[in-house]
């Protein structure tokens, strides 16, 4: 029996031995990001770029609704950085002890009509109450920032009690691009930002929505405080700061901070 026993315990030493080195050649746990929909197109371009320079620090990103994002924060979702369309819900979670730091501004957004039914370009906040649209298309209002901002413009225009029986929500903006693209909707409101990418741009021209009938859709980021500790999530921080990140940001329609 005795000699069964050592014979044990030399695999268990030796498997004891071998955990660590196995663990050190796991790849690392890739970094978490929930990022608003408006940013799909610049904040893929800006990850291709961070990858390039980063290549030991992997990063995930999942797009979605700025409110959403908020609540599943709020109740435990793993993600290690947040960005909101708009800043007041990044706000929200760093009082409530969400997060690791201060919240970041990072950029300005703008909002549009667009269509790749007819030439949008043309067209005015006044123009959808045209019979031709039967259907318009904005984010909801409820928890997708761009949403809010639609409704806030077609309240000041004061065409919201008239266009209201004709609005379909997309559950984020580019949901709201979506349904479109695939007929559920004539014309929509949508973010400058995604009509910029020129797979959009050569579907259909835009109009810009004159920013002062809504409030500014000023946008922030968080790291969580489930990545306090986590120098990827505080890396990508940095890298957002980048020239290279800011033209990037600025190509797609988006005023940065400090211009």
């Amino acid at each position: 029996m005795a000699h069964i026993f050592k014979g044990l315990l030399a695999g268990v030493v030796i498997l004891g031995l071998c955990l660590p080195l196995a663990t050190a050649q796991a790849d690392p746990q890739p970094t978490r990001i929930a990022a608003a929909s408006d940013l799909r197109f610049a904040m893929d371009e800006i990850l291709e770029n961070f990858a390039a320079d980063h290549p030991d620090h992997p990063i995930e990103v999942v797009y979605g609704s700025s409110g959403r994002f908020r609540s599943q924060i709020e109740n435990g979702a793993p993600f290690d950085l947040y960005f909101s369309a708009d800043i007041a819900y990044p706000q929200a979670l760093k009082e409530a002890g969400h997060a690791a730091g201060e919240v970041t501004p990072y950029a300005e957004g703008r909002i549009v009509i667009w269509s790749d039914a007819v030439e949008a370009s043309a067209l005015t906040l006044d123009s959808l109450a045209d019979e031709r649209f039967r259907r318009i298309a904005i984010a909801n209002p409820r928890h997708a920032p761009y949403g809010a901002r639609a409704q806030e413009a077609l309240r000041a225009s004061g065409l919201w009690e008239t266009l209201e029986r004709h609005l379909v929500f997309g559950e984020n903006i580019v949901h709201t691009l979506q349904l479109v693209q695939s007929g559920a909707a004539e014309v929509g409101i949508i973010a400058l930002s995604l009509v910029l990418h020129p797979s959009i741009l050569d579907q259909g021209g835009y109009h810009l929505i004159d920013d002062a009938l809504h409030a500014p859709l000023t946008q922030g980021f968080i790291i969580t405080r489930r990545a306090a500790d986590n120098p990827t999530a505080r890396l990508f921080a940095d890298y957002m700061g980048a020239a290279e990140t800011r033209s990037i940001m600025r190509a797609y329609g988006f005023l940065l901070p400090g211009e």
